[in-house]
């Protein structure tokens, strides 16, 4: 049977203003609690104020927003169809003939419609501020700055001491059991920021306490060039700073990412987390139409499972089970367990199957 226009722009205003709703509501809660965490984590800092933990709070917020936004489709569409159906409108539309993948139609095209402007429009905004975020908690929180950087040119390593800064250009790197480069370049740079030295390697190794540069070719300013089979250069740096200054696939943008992903896979470092992250964005359309589904279980048939508490009950069990299986997948996904694609769409794939077969049954029964 054929939806009329005004039908379909009615069900689609009602469930887009419910989950908006519903994500305003999931925003300021997450808002007040991130605030409380920021505050408690900056008691004992000097130098900031509340102003500074309240940007940082507003920064982060965005990209707490896309993870919350699932939940919100969930709670959204539960609320407006539970009205609908306390108001009759549901009882009348089904009497008319009306399927419930004909009545769910306008809610998955709004959910799929949400989807893509979160991953195309809203993702590139929250990653940029949460590139902000990172490097005020860098600043105000961690005491350290970003250290490593990724460019068509190659790597670079960045680092300020007492006796001067010291920055590292590598053409190719790998971070498996220890960070290692190759074609380096090291350049050395008095505290007044004058020129020290120059260091060309074949590669360099990060040890504790120094880097083992091999095949080393030593400049100073007004002196000949010295060679070295192997040289030792004192570092403060350590391997976990260098892993935790890479950046984040959180802060980058989803136009961004595919690039990315190919300069540092072939500069030689791990992008695991930053596939299974695209295809988590890529995947989201289709996770939030599995929520509408999920959302129409509890909802539509709301007397076969015993009333409003039991519906709450079911929602809150079924988010919990959603954002377990989440956390499992990724997390299988990231030791390299199973692979990037099947780590991103298994949460949304395995909804699917249980929602429609769910459905299939409710709506036979």
């Amino acid at each position: 049977m054929f939806v009329s226009w005004t039908l379909t722009r009615y069900l689609s205003r009602q469930f887009f203003m419910a989950v908006m709703a519903a994500f305003i509501i999931c925003l300021a809660i997450v808002f007040l609690a991130d605030m409380v965490e920021l505050l408690r984590r900056t008691a004992n800092k000097e130098g900031i104020t509340f102003a500074t933990v309240l940007t940082m709070a507003l920064l982060r917020l965005p990209n707490l927003g896309i993870q919350l936004l699932p939940f919100a489709v969930l709670l959204g569409g539960m609320a407006s169809l539970l009205r609908l159906s306390r108001s009759s409108e549901l009882v009348v539309t089904r009497a008319a003939g009306i399927s419930a993948w004909q009545f769910l139609a306008p809610a998955l095209c709004v959910a799929f419609v949400i989807g893509v402007f979160s991953i195309t429009v809203y993702n590139p905004v929250a990653a940029t501020l949460t590139g902000r975020f990172e490097q005020l908690e860098a600043r105000y929180i961690k005491g350290k700055a970003s250290l490593l950087s990724v460019a068509e040119t190659g790597l670079w390593l960045r680092e300020a001491t007492n006796s001067g800064k010291t920055v590292v250009h590598a053409l190719r790197g790998s971070q498996a059991n220890k960070i290692q480069l190759r074609e380096v370049i090291v350049f050395q740079y008095a505290p007044d920021d004058s020129f020290a030295g120059r260091i060309d390697a074949e590669a360099a190794a990060l040890e504790a306490g120094f880097w083992t540069l091999t095949n080393a070719w030593v400049t100073e300013p007004d002196e000949p060039s010295r060679f070295y089979e192997t040289y030792r250069l004192p570092t403060d740096l350590q391997k976990e700073q260098v892993q935790e200054s890479f950046a984040g696939p959180e802060t980058i943008s989803f136009w961004d990412l595919p690039h990315f992903i190919a300069v540092a896979d072939k500069a030689g470092f791990s992008v695991l987390r930053h596939r299974i992250h695209l295809h988590s964005l890529i995947s989201s359309p289709f996770l939030l139409c599995t929520m509408v589904i999920v959302a129409a279980i509890f909802s539509m048939r709301i007397s076969r499972l015993g009333g409003f508490g039991q519906l709450v009950l079911g929602a809150i069990f079924s988010g919990f089970v959603f954002f377990f299986f989440t956390k499992l997948s990724l997390a299988l996904g990231s030791s390299g367990i199973i692979p990037p694609f099947l780590a991103a769409w298994a949460p949304a794939i395995f909804t699917a199957l249980v929602g429609l077969a769910a459905l299939f049954h409710l709506e036979d029964g």
